[in-house]
């Protein structure tokens, strides 16, 4: 967290609520731009607005000294407005018009009808535009954020945001665009905003800490977060609870999956521990599931799933690399100060596990990938704090011994990796303690020791996985700042290239497996810990829904884990709070295959020993 908000957030835990005023003001123009940009209504922005300050203050002593309050903040703002679109959804048109003052009705917002007129011009033009383009807008000339603040906030590059806002106003007339700056100007948050708040949260008790090891909002990303260690704040996956926003609310809306082919409208209820939409807290502060608004899409076909033995060592974000059959699990995480240097092998065939040679540096949310039968262990978030980890450590399972390797030149953590002829690829990732994301790859040569940048990935993002078919790289879901993906982008190698394809059905950050040329994409978080399980099949670019997994789980590590055509998930969290050793083992419709996995990994994964 930026020294200067952690000391302002001390103060406020040590019984002086008046200096979260210095964060209101800090935060209130970006907070209202980025609500109204959602929300399209000046007087519903305000409202939601000073609601998302005031979860902000109730949820401080939530937030982890490490996590950023700016990437935490904006989180909450898109939560709350994701439920303000779904209550308002399900309000009768005729049921509001009859709340509402007939006077209010008939008169505008706006006293001035010219004013009216100019507003509603705007608006029209504005809902013209690509809503990438809308939203830079917005937080510009309304939030009066500069191009590296939105950069940070929306997860992206500050190139990209530059060529958005310059695109956008080449959209618009030069008269539209000076217009938007004077209509926006006389709509800002007036002082006595801050003021309101201040008085507010007067006399509202916080404690000065918490118990609870619940995630930071990110990761909601950090996450809460994602951490907020998801996002860290990751830490980019965040819980739907104030303080520890890692996912935003579940749509109450019902939603059309497809099982095979076929369209189905999702209107089941599932009893599986979810995230509340009412941020309810049971006994100790746990989230109860809201069984209410809860959905899980219609049981698919295809694949069987079974339970194995536990993992010694519960953790989330760990790493796994498979070598000779056997699955290594390396680092991770506690949800609370500690990260895991330990490395536990697990034997599918005896369904045993045994404890290996410490990893040297313990390390949260690292990626692993295998070449030549030795496991690259590369990057993650570290004890000291330093999330921007470029450390690569190689395990070889034949001495039990660990080495260190060439740094990975832009260190990062909850990143992902993958090996196509015999070259590990590292994508993506949180390079900084605000959880911002990057679109950066990189490939490392085992033989000459040696990293070369390669072209950047189109989305920046974190917490997503990468999965290998015909030597092409598939980067799938994640998370990128305050959004959730559902972006599927193929890398090919040979070609240095990006090609955009179908999006996964649901947008979350998963674990994805290859088997058989089609990829799994398997739980993970978003609006909700998922069991959802979507296999995506390259030929034909299409998804299918599959049998759920059993357990909804996330955090999970981030590539793939196959041994003999079954894939193996490992580890992770089913409510934000605390870690799981729980181990299922997935497999395929259709096992065993005429042609096994292995026989078609050589060209896929690089360099594979026979049998």
């Amino acid at each position: 967290m930026r020294s200067e908000d952690g000391s302002i957030i001390q103060e406020c835990l040590n019984g002086k609520p008046e200096a979260f005023g210095i964060l209101v003001d800090k935060y209130k123009a970006g907070i209202y731009a980025f609500v109204y940009s959602e929300l399209r209504n000046f007087h519903d922005a305000q409202d939601v607005t000073q609601d998302v300050f005031l979860y902000a203050y109730t949820g401080l002593r939530n937030l982890r000294i490490w996590e950023s309050f700016s990437f935490w903040i904006y989180c909450i703002a898109n939560n709350l407005c994701k439920k303000w679109i779904r209550s308002r959804s399900r309000r009768p048109d005729k049921d509001f018009i009859e709340d509402q003052d007939p006077k209010a009705v008939e008169a505008p917002f706006l006293s001035s009808h010219h004013e009216d007129l100019i507003y509603q011009s705007l608006q029209e033009i504005l809902d013209s535009l690509p809503e990438d383009y809308r939203q830079v807008l917005t937080l510009h000339y309304l939030g009066g954020m500069k191009i590296k603040d939105m950069a940070e906030t929306l997860g992206v590059s500050p190139a990209a945001i530059g060529k958005r806002l310059s695109r956008a106003r080449a959209m618009l007339r030069e008269e539209m665009v000076a217009m938007m700056g004077t209509a926006y100007e006389g709509q800002k948050l007036r002082s006595t905003f801050t003021f309101r708040i201040v008085e507010m949260v007067k006399r509202i008790k916080i404690q000065p800490t918490s118990t609870m090891k619940g995630l930071p909002w990110g990761l909601s990303f950090a996450v809460g977060l994602i951490i907020t260690i998801m996002s860290i704040n990751p830490t980019l996956i965040s819980f739907e609870k104030v303080g520890t926003p890692v996912f935003s609310p579940m749509p109450a809306e019902t939603k059309v999956l497809k099982v095979g082919e076929i369209p189905v409208d999702v209107i089941k209820t599932s009893n599986i521990a979810l995230i509340s939409s009412s941020m309810e807290k049971g006994n100790g502060g746990e989230l109860k599931p809201d069984i209410q608004n809860a959905f899980l899409a219609p049981q698919g076909e295809g694949g069987t799933w079974v339970k194995k033995a536990d993992m010694p060592t519960p953790r989330v974000n760990l790493a796994t690399g498979v070598v000779n059959g056997k699955i290594y699990a390396i680092g991770g995480w506690d949800l609370g100060p500690t990260a895991f240097s330990t490395i536990e092998e697990y034997n599918p065939e005896t369904d045993t596990w045994d404890r290996k040679a410490d990893k040297p540096t313990a390390i949260d949310g690292p990626s692993a990938s295998v070449v030549d039968g030795r496991i690259y262990a590369i990057g993650g978030w570290t004890n000291g704090g330093i999330v921007n980890n470029p450390i690569m450590e190689v395990y070889d399972p034949k001495t039990d011994e660990w080495s260190r390797k060439a740094d990975m030149p832009t260190g990062r953590s909850y990143l992902s990796t993958n090996v196509v002829n015999g070259k590990i690829y590292a994508i993506g990732g949180m390079i900084n303690q605000q959880a911002n994301v990057c679109s950066t790859v990189e490939e490392y040569d085992p033989s000459t020791d040696t990293w070369t940048r390669k072209a950047d990935m189109p989305t920046g993002r974190c917490y997503f996985s990468t999965s290998v078919v015909n030597g092409n790289i598939y980067a799938i879901g994640g998370n990128a700042g305050v959004r959730f993906l559902s972006n599927v982008e193929e890398y090919n190698p040979v070609t240095d290239t990006w090609t955009r394809k179908a999006d996964m059905p649901t947008a979350r950050c998963p674990f994805t497996s290859a088997v058989n040329d089609r990829i799994y994409a398997i739980g993970g978080g978003s609006n909700l810990i998922h069991t959802v399980v979507e296999e995506y099949d390259p030929a034909t670019d299409k998804w299918t829904k599959k049998t759920d997994m059993p357990t909804a789980r996330c955090y999970l590590p981030c590539t793939n884990c196959v041994v003999n055509g079954k894939i193996y998930v490992i580890g992770g969290t089913m409510d934000g709070r605390s870690t799981v050793p729980t181990v299922e083992e997935y497999t395929p419709e259709g096992w065993p295959f005429s042609i096994s996995p292995q026989d078609k990994l050589p060209k896929t994964w690089g360099k594979l020993k026979a049998k």
